[in-house]
């Protein structure tokens, strides 16, 4: 690496429905402290202290959840920004780009959800700093893949090819081409990617040169590398985003860029990663009696098994001959579900009052 810092972005404005009636419009899955004292979007901007400076992190939030992320976080006001509408992926990463490029034409930026949890920072870093290597010395993108561990029908998949010929010394692990992206398979399908050993999961991170990342946009997606100049030179970005945000594709990174680019590389993470999807993940790290139930609260239970309990406010669950529920408690809501619908909650979002969304 240069000694030219890099830059993060930390997309933070998903909804996180699967987690109601904790998660709610203002403070979806990365704004609720699912684990400790932290929230999911705090662990993901600490994971970064001694690699990336503050000063280079970019928060992309909507007007929603603006001021919970705003509360939560110590970065410089510009370095918090509200999409002014929805538009998937791609033109959120567009427009971190241009952000980068005002600050660093050839800056190396690295992409993350807010909402993982990872522990083994030593080991995250690690990974980080290799990619950031890679992509600085080479015109590719570069994406960390997640060794499956069970053939998931609900990720995409990485297809690797054989190990990438580097510059000597850029990187101390290995880092492979990528064949190609497969959208999310059917779990036979899943099976057999598993079995073939050359496949990861696709967790969203991504890390690049702006520049590399511009050019490619230019090639697939021309109005989007014109709105990353676009940002790269205004003086009133507030006004540009308004002006001209809400008229950009709406479009997935994968669809618009990874899938079509030139040359994409991937390192596998070594470092211990959960995308906390569902109840069913957060009860991984729950407190357990003798029957398997999980939870965060003072629990008594007579004939009760296999049940996830979370209480927000802390209050004592009493459970009596009840197997294989959900149960989750706030100060204006109770859900009661069946655990394999875990899933399925965010559609029973759509069905409660406005005023619980």
């Amino acid at each position: 690496m240069s000694n030219n810092a890099p830059f993060a972005l930390i997309l933070a404005g998903g909804s996180g429905t699967r987690f109601w009636p904790v998660s709610r419009n203002a403070r979806p899955k990365q704004l609720l402290n699912l684990f400790d004292d932290a929230t999911l979007l705090e662990k993901t901007v600490t994971r970064l202290e001694g690699f990336i400076p503050k000063e280079n992190i970019l928060i992309l939030t909507n007007v929603d959840q603006e001021a919970g992320v705003r509360d939560l976080l110590d970065l410089p006001d510009e370095n918090i920004i509200a999409e002014p509408a929805k538009r998937d992926t791609a033109p959120a990463i567009a427009l971190a780009v241009g952000w980068v490029r005002k600050r660093n034409p050839k800056g190396v930026m690295v992409v993350l959800p807010a909402d993982h949890l990872i522990t083994e920072v030593d080991k995250f870093q690690a990974v980080l700093k290799n990619a950031a290597a890679a992509a600085e010395n080479t015109e590719a993108l570069v994406t960390i893949g997640i060794k499956p561990t069970w053939p998931c029908p609900s990720y995409g998949y990485i297809e690797r090819a054989g190990e990438a010929d580097l510059p000597d010394g850029v990187c101390d692990m290995p880092v492979y081409e990528v064949k190609r992206f497969r959208e999310k398979p059917t779990p036979e399908v899943a099976q057999e990617f598993l079995d073939q050993g050359t496949f990861t999961w696709n967790g969203g991170m991504f890390i690049w040169s702006a520049e590399t990342v511009r050019t490619e946009l230019q090639t697939h997606v021309p109005e989007l590398a014109s709105f990353i100049d676009a940002v790269a030179e205004t003086d009133d970005l507030p006004a540009l985003l308004n002006e001209q945000f809400p008229t950009l594709p709406k479009i997935s990174i994968d669809f618009a860029l990874m899938e079509k680019a030139k040359r994409v590389l991937n390192l596998e993470a070594i470092f211990d990663w959960d995308d906390v999807g569902s109840w069913i993940s957060v009860a991984k790290y729950l407190k357990a009696d003798a029957n398997d139930n999980r939870s965060n609260a003072e629990l008594t239970q007579i004939d009760a098994k296999n049940n996830i309990i979370f209480s927000k406010e802390g209050k004592r669950i009493a459970l009596l001959g009840v197997e294989d529920l959900i149960v989750v408690q706030t100060d204006d809501a109770v859900l009661i579900a069946q655990r394999d619908q875990a899933d399925a909650i965010k559609k029973l979002v759509d069905a409660v009052p406005k005023e619980l969304h």
